[in-house]
Formats: C-alpha cells, structure tokens, sequence
C-alpha cells in the first residue's frame, strides 16, 4: 500500500525582539519567511538558497532560534526530494539548536518532520510514529488545536501505512469537529484521503472511498497543493486496482504522471549534493571564526588570573594572621585562669585583672575585626565587579576561590565575635512569633544547591501535631540548624540527609520539640565525637576538601545551651550519623499572620554622598550604587563633606565613622548643627551594637556593617526615604 502524503512543517518565524535587538535578527527572520513561503508555492532551489543564506547569517549572530528554523527549512527541501539522509541530518541539527531554547512550538514541528522522513522514505515506519508522538506531545503542551489536529493525522497515517487500521483511528473523529470548523485545507485534504484509505481497505465500501478521494482532490487542486495531489491519486489508483477497475486506473495514471513530470523536474534544485556540502562549509567557517574569539577572551583571562593570584596570597596572609592572634588569645586566658586558682586571698585582685583582660579582648578582637573587614570589604566588592562586568569569568576557577577565601574569613571574623559575646554571657534569646514550617522550608531551599552538589537526597518531616505559629529565637535556631545541616550535607555523597521535627510532649501551652538531623555519611570516629563541640577542633577526615573555621558546632552548643537544653550525636564511622535536641516553644497568642508592606520602588534617580577616606571602598561603594542607576557623589574626608552638603541637595547620605580628621560622628553633629536633616547612613567595620548608640547620639539614622549586600543597603535608604512603610 503506498503512503498518504506528507506535511511540512515550516514555522513561520513570530518571535518579537526587543528594541536593543539588531536590524540583522529582523532581516534573517525575513529570509526564512520567504524560503517558507517559497517551498509552499514549489520553488524549492529558491527555497533552498534562501534557507542557506538565513543558516549563514544566523551563525554570525550566534542565534540558536533562528540556526534551528535554518536547518529545518533545509531539511524539508532534502526531504522532499527523497534525500533522507541528509534530511534527517539538517532536521537533527535544528532539534539540537531547539533544545537550546524554551520553544515548544519549534520542537512539535522539528519531530513531526523528522518523522515524516522515517515514515515516508520508509527507513523505520515505527521510529517515525514515535517521533509522531513526540510532536503531538509539544502541540498539547502549547494548546495548539492547529497542530494537535496534524500530528494525530500523521500517526493514523503511519498506522495506515502499516496496515493497523484500527490502531488509532478514534484519532479521526476527535479531529473532525476541529476541522469541520476552522481546520486548514491541507487538514481537510488529509482527513478525507486518510478516510478513503480507511474505506479501501477496512470497511471494504469502495463507493464511500472513491468520494473521499475526490473529495481530496477537489480541495487539492482548488488550492494549488499539486505535491498533496500527487499523493491522493497513487492512493486513489491503488484503490482501483484493488477492486479491477483497471481502465478508470490506467486513466488516472496518465493524469498521476503529468503532476509527478512536473513537480520533480522543474523545481528540483541542480545539485543536492554539492549544497550540502557548502552548508557544512559555512558551518565550520563560523565555529572557526567562534574558537578564535574564545581564544583571545581566554588570554585575557590568564591576565586576569594574575592578578588574582595575587589578591588571594594577600588574602590567605590576613585569614592566618587572624587564626594566630585568637589562638594567642585563648592560650593567654587559660593562663589567666590556672593563675586565679592559686589562692583566695588574690581572689579579688584577680577578679578585677580577668574582668581587665576580658575587656581588652574584646576590643582587641573588635579592633582587628575592624581592620579586616575594612580590606575584605575591598576584595569582596572588587571580585563582585569583576564578576558583574565580565560574565565570561563567572566559572573562573581563581576569582571563586577569591570569593569564597574573602567569604570563608568573613564568616570566620563573624564566627569569632559571635563566639566571644557567647562567653561574655552578651547573647541573650530574642523570642518573638515564628512560623516553624516556614523556616524549616526556607532552611531546606537555601541549603538545597549544597545538597545537589554532592548528590544528596535532601528531606525534611514535620510532626502535624506541631503549630504552626510558636514563640522563640528565630534567628538563633536558624544557626542551629544551618551549621548541622551543612554539616551533614559536606560529609555525605550520594546519600540521604533529613531533617525531622517531633513533638515530644505538651506541657500547658508549652510544647517540648524533638529536632533531628540525620545522615548516612562518612560518620564520626567514636573518639572524636566529644571534641567535635570544643573551639578550632577539626577532626581528621579522609576527604582533602573539608574546610571550617572549627567553631560552628561548638556555636551550635552553645545556642541550644541558652534555651536550657543539651545536644547529643549517635554516629558510627561510615554509617552515618544522627544529631539530637529538644527545645520548648511557646504557642503564639496571636496566629494571625501579617502582611509585610510591599517594596516600594524608588520613583526619581537618587542623588547619594559618600563619606568614605579609603580609596577602594571609595570604588567598591560607587560601583554599587551606580550599578542601580543613581548619582554617586563622593567625599574624602568630613570637612569636604560639610562642603558639598551646603552647595547641593542630597536624598541620602553614606558616612564612614572611621575618618582621620574629622570622624563621621563629629561630621554628623556638624551637618545636623547647620540644619541639615537629610538622613545618614553609617557605614562602618565595627560590629553594629558597639556602634548604634554613639551614632544614634550624634544624629545617625541608621547603621549597616561592612561588607554589605546591596539589597540590605538599599532595603535601609528606604526605611529612611518611606518611613510610613515600617
């Protein structure tokens, strides 16, 4: 039984560019409109020659949507001319380049095409179907009646061709409706030659065959759709053979032969073959031309990597300076204490000396903290620079190890002043209303990509007897938990980690919670599981790439002791290993929940003075705030501060406190003398406690600690700018 006939499925480009989108997008698209519009009408060689130029200048463009609708339109003229091979080459690669991009529409008809070629050049009928069936897949993924119509055509077709006519035949009738009324003309050419192939061969009713087939040819030649006709008529001969009618068949062979001659002999393009060729030259001419540029972008990248190297070396040198003078510190306050056990009559003197040295720890730790945030402030913001204005350098191996050295010693200076509060007896629980389930998720989403790294499977179980809405430290839980759970998620591979929550008991409106964090990972030897919890201990492990300041759990210890409760471990070496505590939460008096405010935009450009004496946070800073399209002015010390506030009006102000000269206190008090209220910002390396009171004293609105992110910074200019929205 010989095939139905063929649809081709050229996509009509509709894609809109923005305005910043180049005159040469527009001109390509233009092109393959045209190559479409020319293979309707039978010109194929014009076709074929356009859909090359169009390929052509959509590799320049390094376009993959407009280098995959190129290849499909070549793909169609090859196979319309029975080269499958090299249909099926072009139609791959357009899936390729399709894949590339979020285009449903594209891939329904790149499948449906490759499977017209397996189907109609009878190279594997049953891979065509399945193609068939990927096509119809991306027409109801789109909701595109049009094109779920065809595709179902084409796999009844294919079942035709195969001889199961009851394989799929519904497909017909849900069709029918849709065709009856809006289908196309090439739908109601193939709906009435699948039904006359239908009544040949299955009903057995050649009369009700032979109206189908005529009513085929009818639509076909009224609309100029010889290529389709020619198809109608091998069927329609077929038919009359089957049932003896030899002089009506040999009748219509003549009229079969004229269309064929036809078609096949003047709109076939003079050498295939050759055309193909020049294609893959183009092709290669245009990866060539890419690998140069890739290659010159890369020698700019081994420059940059110099210099890289050697902000990372300076880096290293601050993180071990830091780590030396802490362990200095400690060694110095084991001594003090073995001194105070000497005798009760220096108990007092003592006392006093401890309370001493504990104070000029603090600041001494204040103080170098300060002097490292300063720097790390500067190396964190020019590598943010560097990655935000070269995006070719996001996956450069030196600039993220920069970032994360600048983010390890950060979170190290963080870790150690956390630390030092705790053993002040300075951290106290802030207990406010928190939705347990909520933070639980956003702990889980946060920590998810560290889990995907390391091929984890990552779950969380929470008990429904528990509330939703409790009383307790939000933000200290959310320590606890995040230093375990990365814990977990860095020492397992390929495993699963969970977090559970269980309700333990309830004891008036007090509810006692189970907290479980659990992993099958490489375990803890059973002679290190008391240490682990101790400062700057890092057990051994056979990974090489284990990295931490040494403090987190013995933080996480500490945390859970403030809400008067311990934390226990069960772990067996290459096992896994399970950590456990419970804490009491009361249940909130008020569950309903409050709306946050919306986040205003800013309607006007802002005008913005920076006090700031240190040149690279002079940089860093500008670059931020001109990143968000606003005017960066800057000043380089208090007087020339004072200076420019009395020549120009500015919406907001960011005040360095640590100045030579005048500091950023005495120039605060100076502007608000002269009556200037617009609000200041402060902007310090010291922690913010320390500070907030003087600032508040001196007229400061506000203060964020270096390094920043600028979401935070621009979260505070307008808490200033839009105080109604508090």
């Amino acid at each position: 039984m010989k095939h139905f006939f063929l649809f081709i499925l050229f996509l009509f480009t509709q894609a809109s560019f923005s305005q910043n989108e180049t005159v040469e997008k527009e001109a390509v698209e233009k092109i393959i409109n045209q190559a479409a519009a020319a293979f309707d009408r039978g010109m194929y060689e014009q076709s074929l020659d356009l859909s090359k130029q169009a390929l052509v200048r959509a590799f320049k463009l390094d376009d993959d949507y407009l280098i995959a609708h190129s290849y499909n339109a070549i793909g169609a003229v090859y196979n319309e001319f029975s080269e499958s091979k090299r249909a099926i080459e072009f139609y791959t690669k357009a899936l390729k380049y399709a894949e590339n991009i979020d285009d449903d529409k594209l891939k329904d008809f790149i499948n449906s095409n490759i499977g017209s070629v397996y189907y109609f050049g009878k190279i594997d009928v049953t891979k065509g179907i399945e193609f068939y069936k990927k096509s119809l897949y991306y027409a109801i993924k789109v909701n595109d009646s049009t094109q779920i119509t065809y595709a179902k055509l084409n796999i009844v077709s294919a079942y035709f061709y195969l001889g199961q006519f009851q394989e799929n035949v519904h497909y017909l009738e849900e069709v029918k409706s849709y065709i009856d009324r809006k289908g196309q003309e090439e739908a109601r050419l193939s709906y009435n030659g699948l039904y006359g192939l239908y009544n040949t061969h299955e009903t057995k009713d050649p009369e009700a065959a032979e109206v189908y087939y005529r009513k085929a040819i009818a639509i076909g030649e009224k609309n100029g759709m010889m290529s389709f006709v020619a198809n109608i008529y091998e069927n329609y001969i077929d038919h009359l053979k089957e049932y003896k009618k030899f002089r009506e068949a040999d009748s219509l062979k003549k009229v079969y032969k004229r269309i064929t001659d036809k078609l096949y002999s003047e709109n076939k393009p003079g050498d295939l073959d050759d055309t193909a060729i020049q294609i893959e030259l183009d092709e290669y001419k245009n990866q060539l031309e890419k690998i140069e540029l890739a290659n010159e972008a890369q020698q700019k990248k081994i420059h940059d990597s110099r210099i890289i190297s050697l902000l990372f070396g300076i880096l290293l040198l601050f993180m071990l300076i830091m780590v030396y003078m802490q362990y200095k510190s400690i060694l110095f306050r084991k001594k003090l204490n073995t001194e105070l056990t000497k005798a009760n009559e220096e108990l007092k003197l003592a006392k006093e000396i401890a309370e001493q040295n504990s104070q000029l720890k603090t600041q001494f730790i204040s103080t170098v903290s300060h002097e490292l945030r300063t720097p790390l402030y500067g190396v964190i913001g020019i590598t943010d620079i560097i990655l935000d204005e070269h995006k070719e350098l996001i996956n450069n191996e030196q600039l993220n190890s920069l970032k994360f050295s600048a983010n390890y010693l950060l979170d190290l200076v963080n870790d150690i002043l956390q630390m030092n509060k705790m053993e002040d007896r300075k951290t106290v629980l802030e207990m406010q209303e928190l939705n347990l389930r909520e933070e639980i998720r956003t702990i889980r989403n946060s920590l998810q990509f560290l889990a995907d790294k390391n091929g984890n499977e990552f779950t969380t179980m929470i008990d429904p007897e528990i509330p939703e809405r409790l009383v307790g430290d939000e933000l200290r839980l959310s320590q606890i938990l995040v230093n375990l759970v990365s814990n977990a998620l860095k020492f397992t591979h390929n495993g699963h980690v969970k977090i559970v929550l269980k309700l333990n008991r309830k004891v008036g409106e007090t509810y006692f919670i189970d907290f479980i964090i659990e992993d099958d990972g490489i375990g803890i030897a059973s002679a290190d599981q008391e240490k682990i919890f101790e400062k700057f201990v890092q057990i051994e492990r056979k990974e090489k790439d284990y990295q931490g300041t040494g403090l987190g759990l013995a933080i996480v210890k500490k945390l859970i002791e403030l809400y008067n409760s311990t934390i226990s471990l069960e772990s067996k070496e290459n096992e896994g290993t399970r950590f456990f505590f419970t804490i009491a939460f009361d249940i909130a008096k008020n569950t309903s929940q409050e709306q946050e405010p919306a986040m205003k935009n800013f309607d006007t450009q802002l005008n913005i003075l920076v006090v700031e004496d240190n040149k690279i946070n002079q940089m860093v800073t500008k670059k931020t705030i001109e990143k968000y399209q606003h005017v960066c002015k800057m000043a380089a010390s208090g007087r020339e501060a004072i200076d420019m506030v009395q020549q120009e009006k500015f919406d907001i102000i960011l005040m360095d406190i640590n100045m030579p000269g005048l500091n950023g206190y005495e120039t605060t008090r100076m502007m608000r003398e002269m009556g200037i209220q617009t609000p200041i910002i402060a902007l310090t390396a010291f922690d913010k406690k320390e500070v907030t009171a003087e600032a508040a004293a001196a007229g400061i609105n506000d203060v964020i600690v270096k390094p920043f992110e600028a979401t935070l910074l621009f979260e505070m200019i307008q808490e200033q700018l839009h105080p109604s929205l508090d």
